[in-house]
């Protein structure tokens, strides 16, 4: 790996000196005494590294390397980009949809039993919510389905992108104002996909897994910039 191509030399000093996750870091004092900058912009660096997830800060424990996880800077790049609307959430859809789709074969031949019924019953609750009384939008249950079939990926990017797409999903707001009719036929799709998987027949799963992105609808409302939905 070319480590000039990481412009932080707090970034390169973890990956030279294979800081391995959980390890305490030294102070900043002595780490800039080592890597010869001020502490001030290793302070700067740092703050990146927090906000990328590498590193956190914490009273009595000090500053510890986290375990790479690719959500946090992923996510905080999208919201920003929809944001300033330099960028649309029609865009990272597609890139959801083309990783399902692509790696859907993959990820639920490693399902285990017990993700398999986790799937039906996350369609029982979803039903529950809109059959119910007082109706209530099952947002939870759907991130939670799609999550759970590639839970068993060993892919930390795939993971990455597809967790922030359910948090920009959530924050864009996209299916606010969507009808009752919505939900209903796209919960019939997930039970359909769920019983597909109980029944190991993964070709019918992927097939059913298509129709819904139809269904969804093709623009957002505008994200605002501290992450929440605005109209």
């Amino acid at each position: 790996m070319q480590l000039k191509k990481l412009d932080s030399e707090l970034l390169n000093y973890l990956i030279e000196h294979q800081v391995p996750p959980g390890e305490r870091l030294p102070t900043l004092v002595q780490m800039s005494d080592e890597i010869g900058i001020s502490v001030g912009k290793l302070r700067e660096q740092l703050e990146v590294a927090r906000s990328m997830g590498l590193v956190s800060v914490r009273p009595r424990l000090g500053t510890q390397r986290e375990p790479f996880d690719f959500l946090p800077a992923i996510r905080d790049s999208a919201l920003f980009g929809l944001a300033v609307g330099e960028a649309r959430f029609e865009e990272f859809s597609q890139l959801r949809q083309a990783i399902e789709s692509s790696m859907w074969m993959e990820a639920v031949v490693r399902l285990l039993p017990e993700d398999k019924q986790y799937l039906k019953e996350l369609t029982q609750q979803a039903w529950h919510k809109l059959r119910g009384d007082a109706v209530h939008i099952p947002n939870w249950e759907h991130r939670e389905f799609h999550l759970t079939v590639f839970k068993r990926l060993e892919n930390k990017f795939v993971k990455g992108v597809l967790e922030a797409y359910w948090d920009i999903y959530e924050a864009s707001e996209l299916t606010r104002w969507a009808s009752y009719q919505y939900w209903v036929d796209v919960w019939r799709y997930h039970e359909q996909i769920a019983d597909a998987i109980l029944e190991n027949d993964y070709e019918t799963g992927r097939e059913l897994l298509l129709e819904p992105f139809e269904l969804l609808p093709t623009s957002a409302n505008t994200v605002s910039p501290n992450g929440d939905g605005s109209r």
